[in-house]
């Protein structure tokens, strides 16, 4: 079975270069575009413009979230840019961190998994147009003494497919338990089954029959070179920064889900120096300190048959559409048709 590909939309450099970039990406033959939230542009308006600025390929919030909308909000959200887009929009949920959700939003960090379920559970309500009422741990609806509403417009679907970005062992579950899809971070599909599997597993055996299979999004740096060792060592060298700000500078210096992951993987050393380097405000030194080790693990650099073969590790592992970072602006509907002909 082929996997499907979609690409990761990164506004770094600025957005002059997004519409091109989507038409490209789009001609190229992407799959679905996935436009990122953390604390910069928020995602719902880059969206909008995505969903005019394309006519195919899918169009994923990756991620929104919970706490920062309300429920009623993320549904709303939802809906109008599925129907913008004649029915590509795709909602990609997760808990962010304390550091944004309580740093950038104001808002407390409070049961996090909880949240999830009953978000997606509104969020569903929404779409099926019922009238919103709700009594759960999280959320409560209407407030007491209000009327509750329904959904003035008509979803274009009232089944939106939800993907739920997650890392620990309780929300990997519940993934698998009630979302069309899985949005791991850092993903090493060797080790992916040793991490996470027993989780996919539990969670599997409480989904709804009604759901689909689940699908599951990963992806990695990624670069197609000549069998040159300086060459290939050179390509998985430019992911180094990003894995690094993963893995030591997110989160807090007590809270960082990327940093445990990595230790899970059994990469405690790497996990310890990065992130002393970085809370010592040393971004730099922290890249240069990862093993070659685990920044091969987490990129696909090298000649098209090791990146065959990686891709095939991918698909073994369970990944239904993998997700390639190239930059608005870069080359990378030529790294994406190449991706396609090695899939």
């Amino acid at each position: 079975m082929t996997m499907e590909l979609s690409v990761n939309v990164d506004l770094t450099a600025g957005t002059a270069a997004l519409p091109a970039f989507l038409r490209d990406v789009e001609a190229a033959g992407a799959d679905m575009v996935w436009v990122p939230e953390a604390y910069g542009r928020d995602a719902v308006s880059v969206l909008g413009f995505c969903a005019a600025a394309t006519s195919r390929v899918r169009l994923g919030a990756g991620v929104l979230n919970v706490f920062s909308r309300s429920p009623a909000l993320l549904a709303q959200s939802a809906a109008a840019l599925d129907e913008l887009c004649g029915g590509r929009f795709e909602l990609g949920l997760g808990t962010s961190g304390p550091q944004v959700v309580e740093g950038w939003h104001g808002v407390a960090f409070d049961r996090p998994l909880r949240r999830t379920r009953e978000v997606v559970e509104v969020c569903r309500s929404v779409w099926r147009r019922e009238v919103l009422r709700y009594d759960g741990r999280t959320v409560t609806l209407p407030l007491e003494g209000s009327k509750p509403l329904k959904l003035m417009t008509r979803p274009v679907r009232a089944d939106i497919p939800v993907w739920l970005a997650s890392l620990g062992p309780r929300n990997v579950r519940l993934a698998a338990e009630i979302a069309h899809g899985w949005l791991p971070t850092l993903f090493v599909p060797e080790l992916a089954d040793r991490v996470w599997g027993e989780d996919l597993r539990a969670g599997a055996a409480q989904r709804d029959p009604a759901l689909p299979p689940l699908r599951i999004a990963a992806g990695a740096h990624v670069e197609v070179t000549t069998g040159d060792p300086a060459a290939v060592r050179t390509a998985r060298d430019r992911a180094r920064p990003s894995i690094a700000r993963y893995v030591g500078g997110m989160g807090s210096a007590n809270a960082n889900f990327y940093n445990d992951l990595v230790r899970r993987y059994g990469f405690t050393e790497d996990a310890d120096r990065v992130r002393r380097l970085y809370l010592d405000h040393q971004p730099g030194a922290a890249a240069d300190a990862l093993s070659d080790e685990l920044v091969e693990a987490l990129t696909v650099c090298g000649p098209p048959s090791y990146v065959a073969d990686r891709l095939a590790a991918y698909r073994a592992a369970g990944v239904t559409d993998f997700r390639v970072n190239v930059n608005a602006g870069s080359d990378g509907p030529r790294a994406l048709e190449a991706l396609r002909e090695l899939c």
